[in-house]
C-alpha cells in the first residue's frame, strides 16, 4: 500500500472512530497512532564502466579466407575483451596500420605487386572514409609509420628492397610520393635475392629515419628533409650474414633499439646516437624459442616504462618475455609463454600499456594479454577474438 493511500486510510479509520465516540456512551478508546513509513536505504551507484577504444585489423585481401579490408573492432581497456563492429571495405590487402598523430587519419600499406599507400579518415560516428591510395613505386609494401611531425608518410616495400616517401595534408590525405630510395649496397646477405625492405621507423628524437632491410642484413640511417620530403643516408649497419633483420623496436630512452631476427632467431640490443644517427649493434643472443630456420620471430614491443620487452615467435608460436636492464642496454630473457594462436605475425601494446595484442595469421585470431608492468607478467584476457587472416593489430 502507498503511503498516501495509507494515510487516506488512517484518515478514514480516524472519523469513523469519532462517529463512533459521540453515538455510544462509555469511555472512549483513542485509535492508535499510525506507525512509521519505512525509510528507503539509499541508493549506491554504479560504479561507471569503462568505455571501449577502436581495434583496427590489418589482414589480407586476396589470401584464402582473407578479410574484404580494414577490420573494425573495439576492446575494453579495463578486460581486454574484444568485439567486432565491422570493415572498411574496398582496401586492397591492409596488412600493417597506422595513425596520425592527431588521432584523425589511418594509414595502411596495401602490400601487392604494385604497391600502395592508403588513406582513411577516422569519424566518431563509424563512418570512416577512404580518402584515397598513392603508389610507394615498388612491390610488396610490408610496413609504414607517420613522421612524428605529421606531414610524412613513410614506407618500406619488401619485395623491391625500397622506402618511400609521401606527403600528407592538412585533411591526412596523401600527395604524390615525394622520394623513393632503392638499398643497393651492401649486397644481400646468403640464400638472399636482394634487398627486402620490412620496416621504416623515426628515431625517438625525431632527427633520423631507420630502415631496417631484411635482405641486406642492414640497417640504414637517413634524414629527412622535412619540406622537401626527401631522405639523405647518412649511415648504416651491418648485422652478421644471414641474420635476416625484420623489426627495430627502440627504448623510450632513445638511447638503445632492439633488434628481431628473423632468421637466425636472435635479438640483438643496439647502441643509438641522436646526433649522428649512428647504431651500433651489440652481440645475438637467444629468444628461448627453438632455433634457427623454424622459430621466425617478428617483432618485438617494449612497455611504456622501458622494464620489459616482448617478442612474438611466429614457429613456436610463443611470446618471449625480457627484463630490460641497465637503463635499455641489456635484454635478460625470462622465459617462453604460449601465445594462444598460430603465427604471430605482429604485436601492439594499449596506449595505457596494460594489455598486449598479438595477430596470429593461421588461426585467423587475435589474442590479448593483460600485462603487469612492475613483473613483466602475462594473463591472458580471454578466449582469442576471431578475424580473418589477422596479421595486425592496431590498440587505439
Amino acid at each position: 500500500m502507498s503511503g498516501m493511500n495509507r494515510r487516506r486510510f488512517i484518515g478514514m479509520g480516524a472519523l469513523a472512530a469519532a462517529s463512533a465516540v459521540a453515538a455510544a456512551p462509555g469511555p472512549v478508546v483513542p485509535p492508535s497512532p499510525p506507525r512509521p513509513q519505512p525509510t528507503a536505504e539509499p541508493s549506491v551507484p554504479a560504479r561507471p564502466r569503462a568505455a571501449t577504444r577502436p581495434l583496427f585489423l590489418g589482414t589480407y585481401t586476396s589470401a584464402a579466407g582473407g578479410g574484404t579490408g580494414v577490420g573494425l573492432a573495439s576492446y575494453d581497456p579495463a578486460t581486454g575483451a574484444v568485439s567486432g563492429t565491422g570493415t572498411i571495405a574496398g582496401v586492397e590487402n591492409p596488412s600493417y596500420l597506422a595513425v596520425h598523430p592527431d588521432g584523425r587519419t589511418l594509414y595502411t600499406v596495401n602490400e601487392q605487386q604494385n604497391g600502395g599507400v592508403t588513406a582513411i579518415a577516422l569519424a566518431e560516428d563509424g563512418k570512416h572514409r577512404v580518402l584515397g591510395t598513392r603508389s610507394t613505386g615498388g612491390a610488396g609494401p610490408t610496413h609504414l609509420s607517420v613522421h612524428p611531425g605529421g606531414r610524412w608518410l613513410l614506407s618500406a616495400n619488401y619485395t623491391s628492397g625500397s622506402v618511400a616517401v609521401h606527403p600528407i595534408d592538412a585533411a591526412g590525405a596523401l600527395g604524390e610520393r615525394t622520394d623513393l630510395m632503392a638499398h643497393s649496397a651492401p649486397p644481400p646477405g646468403p640464400g638472399q635475392s636482394g634487398p627486402h625492405a620490412h620496416q621504416i621507423v623515426t628515431s625517438p628524437d625525431g632527427g633520423h629515419v631507420l630502415a631496417v632491410d631484411l635482405g641486406n642484413d642492414t640497417v640504414y640511417t637517413y634524414r629527412l628533409d622535412t619540406v622537401a620530403g626527401t631522405l639523405a643516408q647518412v649511415s648504416y649497419a651491418r648485422l652478421r650474414p644471414g641474420a635476416g633483420p625484420r623489426h627495430l623496436t627502440f627504448h623510450p630512452s632513445g638511447a638503445y633499439a632492439y633488434l628481431a631476427n628473423e632468421l637466425d632467431n636472435t635479438a640483438v640490443v643496439c647502441a643509438y646516437e641522436p646526433e649522428s644517427g649512428l647504431l651500433t649493434p651489440g652481440e645475438p643472443q637467444p629468444t628461448g624459442a627453438g632455433g634457427a630456420g623454424d622459430s621466425f620471430p617478428s617483432q618485438l614491443v617494449v612497455t611504456a616504462n622501458g622494464a620489459f620487452a616482448y617478442l612474438a615467435n611466429r614457429g613456436r608460436n610463443s611470446l618471449t618475455r625480457y627484463a630490460v636492464e641497465a637503463g635499455g642496454g641489456t635484454l635478460r630473457l625470462l622465459d617462453t609463454v604460449p601465445v594462444g594462436g598460430d603465427f604471430p605475425r605482429q604485436l601492439g601494446l594499449s596506449p595505457a600499456g596494460n594489455l598486449l595484442f598479438a595477430a596470429n595469421q593461421r588461426s585467423n585470431s587475435v589474442t590479448v594479454f593483460h600485462v603487469d608492468q612492475t613483473g613483466g607478467g602475462l594473463r591472458s584476457a580471454g578466449r582469442p577474438f576471431q578475424a580473418p587472416v589477422a596479421v595486425c593489430a592496431l590498440p587505439l
